[in-house]
């Protein structure tokens, strides 16, 4: 489990470092950074999948990512992104490029990476330790440096084939993001499509259908129909396939006359749907985060939502970012919430002061 994550110079966060729990919610008002902290998490996923400078750089590069407030201490322009939790931690520090001829320059590089033990960063628990092309490995008590340079657009998490970076890499990668799980009426959840076992949702909501019947047959035995239940009184869901292994999901409600299809749900029925398939998971990840699951859902959905979240919350770690400060509320106690303010342009915790965040401490360049 992460217990804290740590965000330094990127859009409206200068410098934010927050506890997780094993139920987050993050709430505040439009604008007041709820979007730069999961999109700050985002990027520390794609470290694992090389894909963070990519990732900036589609986002204008480190001009347009980096911390856009009245300038505070000097020092080099950076990105740094870092979290701890059970076992290992990590931290990577992105910056400007060195001037070139290169057409790619929007592209940030890695200045510094750091695998640590323990929920701190400290000399004696850097497991590995990168400083521009130069990775060290620690080899009992020394760090030893390795053969291989690596490029500096490149993460060490996705080019060295050490012990520890490989665990840091799978263990990252097993991280999992819905937030562009379309209602619209040409939705691919909406599609009728081959069914195929699939205890993982597909981020677009493509193999809803599969995901749901893979639930009913070795998911918690009665959850997905109490999830229905709870959410539409006296309805339930019916899977059937055809003779070409298309499957057909149908919506039996009670006083209609026959069950609805996929193309007949409404925006808010297919977004319930589609949470259930991703919480209810027989296959729960280390990290589930959910932005905005509540969009268009109507206020009576936000409590059986909760208890979907709740109930999945109890087989893997989960962080929901959301606008709704009902469903927040609908989580009471069962989750640590987070509200984030903004404050002369600087994204803080509500209630927090600055020497009263967890400790933290960043790898130097």
């Amino acid at each position: 489990m992460i217990h804290t994550l740590a965000v330094e110079g990127y859009r409206s966060i200068r410098d934010l470092t927050v506890e997780l729990a094993p139920l987050t919610v993050v709430t505040g008002a439009n604008g007041s950074g709820k979007s730069s902290l999961y999109r700050a998490l985002r990027l520390l996923a794609e470290s694992a999948r090389n894909g963070a400078v990519a990732a900036i750089a589609r986002e204008g590069g480190l001009g347009s990512a980096r911390w856009a407030g009245p300038p505070g201490k000097t020092g080099p322009v950076s990105i740094r992104l870092g979290f701890a939790g059970d076992g290992d931690g990590y931290a990577v520090d992105l910056g400007l490029p060195v001037p070139s001829s290169s057409l790619f320059g929007n592209d940030p590089e890695i200045k510094r990476e750091v695998l640590f033990s323990g929920p701190m960063l400290r000399p004696a628990g850097v497991l590995a330790d990168r400083a521009g092309p130069l990775i060290s490995i620690r080899n009992g008590r020394r760090l030893e440096p390795a053969l291989e340079a690596v490029a500096p657009y490149d993460s060490m998490l996705g080019q060295y084939a050490d012990g520890p970076l490989i665990r840091m890499r799978e263990r990252i990668r097993r991280w999992r993001f819905y937030d562009h799980l379309r209602t619209d009426a040409d939705a691919p959840a909406r599609r009728v499509t081959i069914g195929t076992r699939t205890p993982i949702l597909g981020h677009d909501g493509s193999d809803l259908a599969s995901a749901l019947q893979t639930i009913q047959e070795i998911g918690v035995n009665g959850e997905l129909a109490g999830a229905i239940d709870a959410a539409f009184p006296g309805s339930r869901i019916g899977i059937t396939d055809d003779e070409d292994g298309r499957l057909w999901l149908k919506l039996t409600q009670p006083g209609l006359r026959r069950p609805l299809g996929t193309t007949e749900f409404s925006d808010g029925t297919l977004r319930y749907l589609l949470m259930a398939a991703a919480l209810l998971t027989p296959r729960p990840p280390e990290l589930l985060v959910l932005n905005e699951p509540e969009t268009s859902l109507h206020p009576d959905l936000l409590a059986p939502l909760a208890g979907l979240i709740t109930t999945a919350a109890t087989r893997c770690q989960i962080l929901v970012v959301t606008h709704a400060s009902a469903l927040a509320d609908a989580l009471g106690d069962d989750a640590h919430r987070i509200e984030l303010i903004k404050e002369e342009g600087e994204t803080r915790v509500a209630g927090l002061g600055r020497f009263e965040a967890p400790a933290w401490q960043w790898p130097k360049r």
